[in-house]
C-alpha cells in the first residue's frame, strides 16, 4: 500500500528521516508491502510545500540543505503548517517542530489536526507527550489511528514500545539512568582533561549542543524526558517543573579529578520512583562507581534501568558507535520504526 507522508519540521531530524526512508525503500516494499510519497512539508526556515501527487524528495532535500525555499515545489500556495496538514491528503504526519517547554504548542495542535484528519501522528517532540498525552491518545483511539513517540526519549532506542508491546500490564515502580547524551559527552571529556567550556564548545561544534547550551547543561532536556516517562509509563501526568532539577555547571575539573582518584565518575542521573503514594522525580549530578551500570556509559552512551512488578530490574542501554550517538540518524530511526508499527 502507498502511504502519503507529511513532514511538519524539516530540519536535521526530518531530513535524516526521509533519507532513511529512501534508503529503506526496497525493505519497506519487500518485507511490509509499504510504498510512500512525500506530499507535504512545513518548515520555519525554508517555507511550505504541498502536492497530493507527491513532491520531489531529492529537490526538497537539496533546497532545504542549501537554505533555499521549498515553495517552488508546491502545487499551490500554502503558508502555514495547518494548511500543509489539511491539503497534503497525507496518511501519516511526522511532527518534528521545535520543542516548547512551557505548553507543548504548536506541536500538540499539529498532532491534533492530523488525527482529526484521519492521519497517524508520529513525533519526536517531547512536548506533545508531556502536555498532551492523554488527550491525544484518546483522540487517536477514537479515530482508529496511532499517536506514537518513540524518539522522544533515547532517540531510536525502544523504550515506550517495549512496555506497550513486550510488557503489557507491567507496573513501573521506579527508573534511573542517563538520558541526556550532551552532558554525558561533556563530563567524559572533562575526565580526559578538558575544561567545562572546552567540552561544551566541542558539543556545539559537532552539532549536539545549541549556541546556548542551557537546555542540556541545566538539566531541562533530561527533566522533560523524565516527565514524559512518568506521564506514559507510570500513567501520571507530570511536568518538567515538577522534577527536582540540578544541572552540571557546578562540576569542575577538580571535582572530576577527585572522583577519578576514588574510582568514581560524575554522571547527570535522571530518576523517578513512587514513595508514599506520590512520585518523586530528580535530575542531578551523582557520583557512581564501577558497581553501577551507569559507570560504563561514557560519551554519547545513554540508558535506563527500570524496576517493575513482573520482571524485577530491566536495563535498556544505547552504546555509542562511531558516527552515531546523540545524532539525528538515531532519532530518525525511532520515527521510522513508529511508522512501520503504526501502519502494518
Amino acid at each position: 500500500m502507498n502511504y502519503k507522508l507529511a513532514f511538519i519540521g524539516f530540519g536535521n531530524v526530518g531530513r535524516a528521516l526521509i533519507r532513511l526512508l529512501e534508503r529503506k525503500r526496497a525493505t519497506l516494499k519487500n518485507q511490509y508491502d509499504i510504498t510512500f510519497s512525500m506530499t507535504g512539508v512545513a518548515t520555519g526556515k525554508h517555507g511550505f510545500a504541498v502536492d497530493p501527487n507527491g513532491l520531489d524528495i531529492e529537490k526538497a532535500l537539496a533546497l532545504a540543505g542549501s537554505d533555499r525555499s521549498l515553495s517552488g515545489l508546491s502545487a499551490w500556495a500554502v503558508n502555514d503548517a495547518p494548511s500543509v496538514i489539511k491539503f497534503s491528503e497525507a496518511d501519516v504526519m511526522f511532527e518534528n517542530s521545535p520543542l516548547n517547554h512551557e505548553n507543548g504548542q504548536p506541536a500538540i495542535a499539529h498532532v491534533q489536526a492530523a488525527l482529526e484528519a484521519g492521519m497517524h501522528a508520529i513525533t519526536a517532540n517531547k512536548g506533545t507527550v508531556v502536555f498532551g498525552y492523554r488527550a491525544l491518545s484518546a483522540l487517536a483511539k477514537s479515530k482508529n489511528r496511532k499517536f506514537y513517540f518513540e524518539s522522544t526519549v533515547l532517540g531510536g532506542t525502544p523504550v515506550f514500545s517495549v512496555f506497550r508491546t513486550a510488557m503489557p500490564g507491567a507496573e513501573l515502580a521506579s527508573f534511573q539512568g542517563i538520558i541526556n547524551s550532551t552532558t554525558n559527552i561533556i563530563l567524559t571529556r572533562m575526565e580526559h582533561g578538558e575544561t567545562f567550556d572546552e567540552a561544551v564548545r566541542y558539543c556545539q561544534d559537532i552539532g549536539v549542543a545549541e549556541a546556548d547550551p542551557a537546555n542540556d547543561v541545566d538539566g531541562w532536556d533530561a527533566a522533560i524526558k523524565v516527565a514524559a516517562l512518568i506521564t506514559v509509563l507510570m500513567d501520571t501526568p507530570f511536568t518538567p517543573q515538577q522534577v527536582n532539577r540540578t544541572g552540571i555547571r557546578g562540576i569542575t575539573p577538580e571535582t572530576i579529578r577527585s572522583a577519578k582518584e576514588r574510582g568514581q565518575r560524575w554522571k547527570l542521573v535522571a530518576s523517578a520512583g513512587r514513595s508514599g503514594g506520590q512520585i518523586q522525580a530528580r535530575v542531578a549530578p551523582e557520583l557512581v562507581d564501577a558497581s553501577s551500570r551507569l559507570y560504563g556509559m561514557e560519551s554519547a552512551s545513554a540508558g535506563l534501568e527500570f524496576r517493575t512488578d513482573v520482571l524485577g530490574d530491566l536495563a535498556i542501554i544505547q552504546t555509542e558507535r562511531p558516527g552515531l550517538g546523540a545524532g539525528p540518524e538515531e532519532t530518525a530511526y525511532g520515527l521510522f520504526a513508529d511508522f512501520i508499527n503504526a501502519v502494518k
